[in-house]
Parts: structure tokens; sequence; C-alpha cells
């Protein structure tokens, strides 16, 4: 799949023309870093889904250093990147804390921190999603792979941007048929208890600030430093996290 029947097919699901070329874009950008559990084949998945093409995100409360948005139904996508839009169109004086509930699916969360980089901002994003991490022990899942990005402008033009979810493999690994479901566990072998250690603690605090449904919270904020280009000379040429 390219990007031109990319969109055409998001189109077909009743997409608007603005929103299927920012899941178009989201999608590309995916496939061109290689994390195509998150590329392409996830329209085949919107495909089988049931959702409102026409819902609309709403910011519920705008406040100097907090906002909290509603997903109302729309794609979570979709809300993250009206949310990103409205960062960078208004960024905070300092800091800002963005919880957005009914936010789901969200998608590769290092593509909008990367985005507020671009703009000038430092970023934080983490998510829920379905159960889908067991105990390292084993048993029932019980937490979401629970992704958490960070993302940090710089002088040289180049952020450095961190997305890790804490599963072994993505559930989108799945989908593509690229793992078996039971591969879905906490990463880190015999070292997994930490894997999920952050899931857990990702799983309650998203849970806590956007409630039970699936949601995902956001803290933004201009930097008052520039760190990243002593720690790439430092690196001496090894790439660091988000690099090409």
């Amino acid at each position: 799949m390219d990007e031109a029947e990319a969109y055409a097919r998001l189109c077909r699901l009743g997409l608007s023309d603005r929103d299927a070329a920012a899941l178009t874009a989201h999608f590309a950008d995916c496939e061109g870093r290689g994390k195509l559990a998150h590329g392409f084949s996830r329209i085949e998945w919107l495909e089988t889904q049931a959702f409102d093409p026409g819902a609309r995100p709403t910011r519920m409360l705008s406040e100097p250093g907090f906002e909290r948005w509603d997903g109302n139904g729309a794609l979570g996508y979709l809300v993250l990147h009206a949310i990103v839009e409205s960062q960078l169109s208004s960024p905070p004086d300092h800091a800002r804390v963005v919880v957005a509930r009914r936010c789901f699916p969200t998608g590769a969360l290092g593509y909008w921190v990367r985005r507020l980089a671009e703009g000038g901002l430092a970023a934080a994003l983490a998510a829920t999603s379905p159960r889908r991490l067991p105990h390292p022990t084993g048993g029932p899942a019980l937490t979401g792979t629970n992704p958490l990005a960070i993302a940090v402008p710089s002088s040289d033009g180049s952020p450095v941007v961190a997305d890790v979810s804490m599963g072994a493999v993505t559930h989108g690994d799945v989908l593509r048929g690229d793992a078996r479901p039971e591969e879905l566990v906490p990463f880190g072998g015999e070292q997994s208890h930490k894997a999920f250690a952050l899931a857990v603690g990702l799983e309650l605090l998203v849970g806590a600030l956007a409630g039970p449904e699936h949601g995902a919270v956001l803290v933004v904020a201009r930097p008052e430093a520039d760190p990243v280009p002593a720690l790439r000379a430092l690196a001496d040429g090894r790439r660091l996290p988000g690099d090409a």
C-alpha cells in the first residue's frame, strides 16, 4: 500500500479529507521509520472497527497549566492530532498538562511528541490500551502495553525521541502476523518485572487522570536549556533514540 491508496481507503471509511490526510501522514511516517506495526497495516484493522468518522474531539477545560479533552467518539489518532495542533498554535508560557479521556487508538506516540519537539517544545506522552500484558508470573492480562514517549528539541534541528512500549512485542505485530498473542508479555526476560512496574504505573496514572476508559496524558513545556547537542557529541556518531 502506498500513500495514495492509504488516503483513498481512509476516505472510503467516511473520514473527511483533512482527517484522512492526518492519518495518512501518521501511517506514512511510521512506515518510513520501520514501525510497520503502526503503519499502513493499521488501515486494514480500522476497516474492521466500528467508529463515527464524523466525531470531533472537544476541549472541555482550558487553564494556563492544564487542559482536559474528551475524544467524543473520535479516533484517538485524531484526538492527539487536535491536541498537538492546539499546543503548537498556543504553547504554554512554561508548562502544561493535557489529559484526554476516551482517546484510543493513539498510534505511535513518538510521532506526536516529535511534532511537538520540532515546534520547540519538550514533551512526554503516555497512553493506555486494552489489557494485554499479564503479570511476569502469568495469569490474566492486567495492563495495556502502555507506551511512553519523550521528545526533547535541539538547536541542531534533530530532536531526541524515545518511544517505548512495555510489551516484548506490540499488538500491531500480532495483527500483522509478525508475533503470536502469547508473546504479548512485559519485555525484559528475567527483568520483566521492571517493564511490568512501568506498565502498572502508567495504567494507574492515566486512569487516575483520564478516567476508566482508554486515555492519554501529555506534559508539554518550553525548554530552559539545550542538552541534546552535547549528548550527540558524547555519543560520537552512535545512533540516539529517534534518529533516522
